[in-house]
């Protein structure tokens, strides 16, 4: 099982919608994924319609109450599962920052899911901040996926979230972390600025940069409103086209034969 997470610490450039329709487009092609919110707003929660409660995140897991494998629950998706959310994940933050162990904790409890051989990825939508959820998911990943979207501000905190990865790397909490890639999101190939910035990307971070862009899109804006993956809202569309794309390429990556879809 690999540990993806999908962070960046700026709000508003397309992480969750990201964390769900590639988890989505995984179990399309054949993948079993493990989907963790680890945001307090649980939008990723109720963005596939699930109503969680406090109980369901891992929030006690992190306290060492339990078991992370009590947390899992299935989806109506086939080959999906999630640990949900809940605003009382905002608690742990106090709660992890005063344990000496707050970095590796969260590494502690996925490691020892991997003999297990349930999941084939585990993606963690992280917070929009740097706080102690956010460096938890950096120190627990093998590789970190960055969605950014084509916008001068994007630039900006791109350079923020490589800096943070290096020093995750460097205080040797998590030495073999590796920014695995950049999805470019809310694309318009209309404008000049979209292809602007992804000039930028692509001169300082070629190998990282997905060839897959996910577009600007009123449907991926609704779907989560509906409680829906984008395959489920509008799957004739471009951005679950869009998404399918990034799985494939996602898994080319890694060497892994496709499914036939």
């Amino acid at each position: 099982m690999k540990v993806i997470a999908i962070g960046n610490q700026k709000g508003g450039v397309g992480k969750t919608t990201t964390a769900i329709n590639l988890s989505a487009a995984l179990t399309l092609l054949g993948q079993r994924v493990l989907l963790i919110d680890l945001d307090p707003q649980a939008n990723t929660t109720s963005g596939l319609g699930i109503e969680a409660e406090g109980s369901d995140s891992l929030y006690p897991v992190l306290l060492g109450e339990c078991g992370i494998r009590e947390k899992i629950q299935t989806t109506r998706l086939e080959r999906l599962s999630i640990i949900p959310s809940s605003m009382d994940l905002a608690g742990v933050e106090i709660e992890l920052a005063r344990a000496d162990d707050h970095l590796t904790r969260l590494r502690g409890y996925l490691q020892g899911l991997k003999p297990n051989d349930l999941f084939d990825f585990c993606l963690l939508d992280t917070p929009p901040s740097l706080g102690v959820l956010m460096t938890s998911a950096l120190a627990a990943a093998d590789e970190v996926i960055i969605p950014l979207q084509c916008e001068w501000f994007g630039l900006e905190g791109l350079a923020k979230i490589v800096h943070v990865l290096e020093q995750i790397k460097a205080s040797g909490a998590n030495p073999d972390l590796k920014l695995e890639g950049i999805v470019m999101t809310m694309y318009d190939a209309r404008t000049n600025l979209s292809r602007q910035v992804v000039e930028e990307v692509a001169q300082y971070f070629p190998e990282e940069m997905y060839q897959t862009f996910i577009p600007r899109s009123i449907k991926l804006g609704e779907a989560p409103s509906h409680g829906k993956t984008i395959f489920e809202h509008d799957g004739l569309g471009l951005g679950a086209q869009s998404y399918l794309n990034l799985g494939k390429e996602f898994l080319t990556r890694r060497g892994v034969a496709l499914a036939n879809t």
